[in-house]
């Protein structure tokens, strides 16, 4: 059997480069020639994974059908790849030393002192080369999180310099991303940046193989040759990556720049076919070139972070080129909506996604957004949060449950149609304890989630604590306001719809964590159709 190519990318001068595009374009490009890749993020930060997090301090939290609460980056490796990540896929420093501890607390040190070296350095890269050990991939990329030079960096980079010189120059490669900034000023770019992060992790030990160089205007020859020369990687190995109009561009410009080309020839690989991208161009075209537009509402608590819904926002992209239609989201704060303001804010809306959230904080504004897309016959999306505030819309102001509310929201609260979930009430740990990953569901037949699929069973990916309070299944649920979907194990309401409606659908899964260029979600592309319906008559 050939030797697994193992890829480090890293990332100097600043953070929010797009390590992760990068990473998933590579893939993206090898696995386009035949390679079977697989990418994998370590992250610097002491949380153990990012299931705590608040969405305003790391995005939103990607998760798995193994139920890994992970970085946002894996779900770009997934929308690109088409391939599921898992546990393994993702790595953060808290479960490194977590790891570490117990071991040390179980007597598997025989009495060492534990140090980073070699304790958690051994630890990291025995991680690091878990998916490569399970013989199931040619390549593996690896993303380092952070910037080099960072405190909390240094042991993964030290981890990758003895990763090279643990499996050879000719298996290993380093990609460093870098920034090269534009001076208005002096009406320049200039390369002393991307000089001193390559000098440092030179310092470190490590040798870059390529630079990638992150940047808003193009480089001239002369550039390329300055970087190359200062940065001790020939000239074909400086890649410009410069900003493009969307993230699934990437790929082809690191074709056209020869990124795929360079790594191949110094992991000394030969393409296995010529390199075939036709299902992504057409997906860019029908991207590029729509037919129609429409105004979706994106109805949430953390609009101002964009990446806060990264993974709903790239399924409307999938989505709407599915159906070549050009998606105007208009994020809408539900802290702020409220019955005077209703009107003014949703009636120019062809669709409306109600997001998922945690806590009380703009509830009341998401249950009138919700009323208001109901009586007036707007195509409506409740993801998680969004089901359970459609379920609680529907029970106070249809069956006349006026008192009806999550205890999330109110503990004591009188009508509890959704609760805390049996086996979540003796739980106080906050990490890594809510019902998550994959979970089957079986359909009714004859409703638009039916529909939408296409099949009588699926599995999708959860995230929640609280769900719909089956002792009040016979007193909300009528011939209008249906369960549309059931888990056949726990009873768990999956899927609820309001018939009387041209689409109106909750769902307490997460179907964004599945919607891939390739596989666009059945739920989104449904949701996107019945919004230009109603555009179109109208």
């Amino acid at each position: 059997m050939s030797e697994i190519k193992y890829i480090f990318v890293t990332g100097g001068v600043t953070s929010s480069l797009g390590k992760g595009i990068i990473a998933a374009s590579l893939a993206k490009l090898l696995q386009a020639q035949k390679f079977k890749v697989t990418i994998q993020k370590f992250d610097p930060y002491i949380n153990v994974d990012p299931g705590t997090l608040n969405p305003y301090e790391h995005g939103e939290c990607f998760v798995t059908d193994d139920g890994a609460e992970t970085d946002l980056d894996l779900g770009h490796y997934e929308r690109f790849l088409n391939v599921n990540t898992s546990q393994a896929n993702n790595v953060t420093t808290g479960r490194v030393y977590q790891s570490v501890i117990e071991k040390e607390r179980n007597g598997e040190f025989l009495g060492k002192t534990v140090q980073v070296i070699p304790h958690i350095t051994n630890e990291i890269k025995q991680r690091m080369r878990l998916l490569g050990e399970s013989g199931e991939y040619d390549i593996v990329i690896t993303e380092i999180g952070g910037t080099v030079g960072d405190i909390e960096s240094l042991p993964y980079i030290e981890s990758v310099r003895q990763m090279i010189w643990d499996l050879g120059r000719e298996n290993t490669l380093v990609i460093h991303l870098t920034l090269i900034p534009f001076l208005a000023a002096s009406g320049e770019l200039k390369t002393k940046p991307t000089q001193h992060s390559v000098k440092t992790l030179m310092e470190s030990g490590i040798s870059a193989d390529i630079i990638v160089c992150r940047t808003e205007h193009e480089l001239t020859e002369d550039l390329r040759e300055k970087i190359a020369l200062f940065c001790n990687v020939k000239r074909e190995a400086v890649v410009q990556s410069i900003d493009v109009e969307t993230i699934y561009d990437v790929p082809l410009k690191m074709s056209e720049e020869g990124l795929d080309r360079v790594v191949l020839e110094k992991l000394n690989l030969k393409p296995r076919q010529i390199l075939n991208l036709d299902n992504w161009n057409k997906f860019l075209n029908r991207f590029k070139n729509p037919k129609n537009k429409i105004r979706i509402g994106l109805v949430g608590k953390y609009v101002e972070l964009q990446d806060s819904y990264k993974s709903i926002l790239e399924s409307l992209i999938h989505a709407g080129a599915e159906n070549e239609t050009e998606i105007e989201v208009v994020s809408l704060h539900s802290e702020y909506i409220d019955l005077d303001n209703a009107e003014k804010n949703l009636n120019l809306l062809n669709g409306m996604i109600v997001a998922p959230g945690f806590g009380e904080r703009g509830i009341e504004g998401k249950i009138t957004a919700i009323n208001y897309a109901r009586r007036n016959n707007i195509p409506f999306f409740g993801i998680c949060l969004g089901m359970q505030m459609a379920v609680i819309e529907y029970a106070r102001n249809e069956v006349g449950l006026t008192d009806a509310n999550s205890t999330e929201m109110e503990p004591d609260c009188k009508v509890p149609v959704i609760d805390l979930m049996e086996s979540q009430k003796k739980i106080i740990k906050k990490g890594g304890t809510m019902r998550l990953g994959a979970w089957d569901c079986n359909l009714r037949a004859q409703t638009n989630a039916a529909n939408a699929y296409s099949i009588k069973s699926i599995s999708e990916r959860h995230r929640h604590r609280y769900e719909f309070n089956n002792d009040y299944l016979d007193q909300i649920f009528d011939e209008d306001f249906v369960v549309a979907g059931t888990n056949p194990e726990t009873g768990l309401v999956e899927i609820i719809e309001y018939k009387n409606h041209p689409w109106f659908v909750g769902v307490q899964f997460h179907p964004e964590y599945k919607s891939t260029v390739s596989n666009p979600h059945p739920l989104f592309k449904a949701f996107v159709k019945a919004s230009l319906a109603l555009k179109l008559n109208n």
